[in-house]
């Protein structure tokens, strides 16, 4: 299931990496624009976007592994802006993946589905 944000379509398929797709009269670009830097294996990815208007946009993506790992993309360049592993002692990670987890953005907290609960990601205090 793709995303949009700003004439551009994200896609991240099995064994790919999200590749974005802008919208030019109507019509996909007919190669990518941007990809990120790593794939994301079976079942792929379902992105979603996080934006002030129309500016400063992220794209976040689950990558179904154990521990699962959350993605954020600047949503221009698709270059990492954070993961879930990057924290020191685990402290983002939140257990295996599931298929089809798709990230919710609300009032700038991404909460994210897993097969025991829901974890959610924001602003440290």
């Amino acid at each position: 299931m793709p995303a949009y944000f700003n004439n551009t379509v994200y896609y991240g398929s099995v064994g790919s990496p999200i590749q974005a797709f802008t919208i030019i009269n109507a019509k996909l670009s007919t190669s990518a624009t941007a990809q990120t830097s790593n794939s994301f294996g079976y079942p792929g990815t379902t992105p979603s976007v996080s934006a002030n208007g129309s500016s400063n946009g992220i794209v976040w993506a689950v990558e179904n592994t154990s521990p699962s790992v959350l993605h954020a993309y600047n949503a221009s360049t698709l270059n990492e802006l954070y993961n879930s592993n990057q924290a020191s002692s685990g402290r983002d990670q939140f257990g295996p993946g599931n298929k089809f987890i798709t990230p919710m953005i609300v009032n700038g907290k991404v909460f994210v589905g897993t097969p025991n609960g829901v974890a959610v990601f924001g602003l440290l205090p």
